[in-house]
């Protein structure tokens, strides 16, 4: 469909026309021929929308039906704006009201309306309906472009066998309509179904495919065959090479007038730097493409790759927003489209890196019956490997070692089938922190062999592999400290351990509920060695607690009010933890009371900020020392992430 601009510019030309029966026959045919012949979806919109406007003016329905039709174009959404879809749904149902019956166009434009209705709802009934009608009227041309319409209504994970099916059947219409874009769209998704399945022979449909664009080009189909080649690069770990055939795709995306040239570049360069390890890099291109309107109505990838760049980067808030849009009411409510698997792996990726085991339990439950699955994006597009390898993520993140080293060896076997390099590195890497953290007596020597062979298989193409301390941070970033009675409960992932109360705890467990926020070490002090002291004379007076440590401590006493609502609401609530929360505001309203004067404003002390800084260090190194002797996993994860000086912080890798 044309913009409103282009729309009101063929108006204008419309209006100098003298011979408006020959110029509508002109631009249906031109239409058509780039359409139906070509596969140039611009010259095709530019035809049509000229053609739709003269039979409108003529009142010449059957030119109008034909015209509105090619306006819908190949794909399905291919209006992606909410002016632009609701005019092409306008012309659809006039026209068809103008039709009546069951005549071929009649059939043909209730396909369309029916693919395009099921499409922005993540459904296929209506289509299906449709097409079970037009195969009994028997009418090749409307049954090709409904076997494609269904066929891009089913592009989720449920329904692979019956995708292939209409691809074969698709092809084998093409021989009876004589249309060119008919059997090239047949090719295509067979091409597209066998990289999903995943096929052992997908390279040959590939193949016959790119035979076919070499002896006459097809910019629609060759767009996707473009992204296709990006997505090999990929796989086959040359990042780089990946890179520059992402451009040479958007170029070519451009060159047919395909909506997806604003995205699928994007979503390239997403898994490009995902591999390398430098995601957080694209967190602001992400931050604009979530909002764009060329975005499908049922693609979330781009949601969920911010989630993860968000995290990577520190930005725990905007991750955490992220995961929350997915989730909704239910992730199970999530569409199922093409992109559902690659989304799905970035909740389980941003899930992990947040340590948010209720997200990584669900994403687990959904992703379970597709383990046999590779998670490739869109038409071809994109690929991350084997959906084990999100299942052993979730199940790591969620505590079940035995079970993430279960998929995560799976993932190993699955990403070396698919030639998939940087995924087979990455499941790698995961299965070596699951043998680390699950610390069984030969665990360690298997990780050490898990992480040695993905050094070795990364050293060819520069993926980054970092160390077993590093990824044992990296499994769950952010430690908690809670009160247990007169001690502290340090966790990590699922680690726990029990350390008793001391001056330097204390001040931990201040720099642990404020991760990534600078305080003050003589904030610290007072705070918390010297609570409701009178400041002495002389010296600068400063607050007890800065803005930042208030901050942290009314931070984490939101989330402990919301823990507990949600505790006290349960239908079977748990008492320990509960009694462990409760405990813990009360001591964090305690310390707010004490440390705060009339207003809420900060008492001042004198400025000792070097005694302070020598004092506080001191205390949180001893502390750390007790840790490390009770779990050396935390300890060396807090010595790692705890930074000391005049201002302190808890900075997790």
């Amino acid at each position: 469909m044309a913009s409103e601009a282009e729309r009101r510019t063929v108006a204008r030309q419309v209006e100098l026309v003298t011979d408006r029966a020959a110029a509508l026959q002109d631009a249906l045919a031109a239409g058509d021929r780039a359409l139906n012949a070509d596969g140039d979806l611009q010259a095709s919109r530019q035809n049509f929308e000229r053609a739709y406007q003269l039979a409108e003016q003529a009142g010449d329905i059957q030119a109008m039906a034909a015209s509105v039709l090619g306006l819908a174009g190949l794909w399905v959404s291919e209006l992606r704006t909410v002016t632009g879809a609701v005019m092409l749904e306008a012309r659809l149902q006039h026209v068809l009201s103008l039709l009546g019956g069951h005549s071929s166009l009649a059939l043909r434009i209730r396909a369309r309306l029916a693919g395009e209705a099921d499409y922005l709802r993540g459904e296929h009934a209506r289509i299906l309906d449709v097409l079970a009608e037009i195969r009994a009227a028997a009418d090749p041309v409307a049954l090709a472009e409904a076997l494609s319409i269904a066929h891009h209504c089913l592009l989720g994970p449920d329904h692979v066998t019956l995708r292939r099916e209409l691809a074969v059947e698709l092809i084998r219409e093409s021989f009876r309509t004589g249309r060119r874009s008919d059997r090239m769209m047949g090719l295509l998704w067979q091409t597209v179904d066998s990289y999903s399945e995943p096929d052992p022979h997908a390279g040959r449909f590939l193949a016959e495919l790119q035979e076919e664009l070499g002896q006459r080009d097809h910019p629609a189909v060759s767009f996707v065959v473009r992204a296709m080649e990006v997505m090999l690069a990929i796989r086959a770990g040359h990042l780089e090479e990946a890179a520059q055939l992402a451009n040479i795709c958007a170029s070519s995306g451009a060159a047919a007038g395909d909506i997806d040239r604003e995205w699928w570049p994007g979503a390239q360069l997403v898994t490009i730097r995902w591999y390398e390890g430098r995601l957080a890099e694209l967190a602001p291109m992400l931050r604009e493409r979530v909002r764009s309107p060329a975005l499908s109505a049922v693609d979330n990838s781009s949601v969920a790759a911010l989630a993860v760049a968000a995290a990577q980067d520190g930005d725990r808030l905007t991750a955490a927003s992220c995961l929350a849009t997915l989730c909704g009411s239910d992730l199970a409510d999530l569409p199922r489209s093409s992109s559902w698997l690659v989304t799905m792996n970035g909740i389980v990726e941003s899930a992990f890196l947040l340590a948010d085991r209720d997200i990584a339990a669900r994403a687990y439950e959904l992703l379970s019956p597709y383990a046999h699955l590779p998670m490739v994006g869109g038409l071809g597009v994109t690929c991350f490997g084997s959906t084990q390898q999100a299942l052993g993520v979730a199940a790591l993140t969620s505590g079940r070692l035995d079970l993430a080293i279960e998929h995560l060896r799976a993932a190993v076997r699955q990403n070396l089938a698919l030639a998939h390099w940087p995924a087979m590195v990455t499941s790698r890497q995961r299965l070596a922190l699951a043998h680390e953290l699950r610390g069984h007596p030969e665990d360690a020597g298997m990780a050490r062999r898990e992480l040695d062979a993905a050094r070795s298989e990364a050293g060819a193409f520069g993926m980054p592999v970092s160390d077993l301390r590093g990824r044992a941070a990296q499994a769950s970033p952010f430690a908690e400290c809670v009160r247990a009675g007169r001690k502290w409960r340090l966790s990590l992932g699922d680690r726990s351990v029990l350390i008793e109360e001391s001056i330097g705890m204390l001040h931990l467990a201040v720099l642990i509920a404020s991760p990534r926020q600078d305080i003050a070490a003589a904030d610290l002090v007072a705070g918390l060695a010297l609570l409701g002291s009178a400041g002495a004379d002389g010296g600068t007076a400063q607050p007890v607690l800065d803005q930042a440590a208030v901050t942290g401590y009314r931070t984490r006493l939101r989330q402990l009010d919301r823990e507990i609502d949600d505790l006290e609401s349960g239908a079977a609530p748990d008492a320990s933890r509960l009694a462990r929360a409760r405990a813990e505001r009360d001591w964090l309203l305690a310390q707010l009371a004490s440390a705060t004067g009339l207003g809420g404003r900060t008492r001042p002390f004198p400025d000792e900020g070097e005694r302070a800084r020598v004092a506080v260090g001191k205390a949180i190194r001893r502390a750390l020392a007790r840790i490390a002797e009770a779990d050396d996993v935390i300890g060396e994860h807090l010595r790692l992430a705890v930074h000391t000086g005049v201002r302190c912080s808890y900075w997790p890798a």
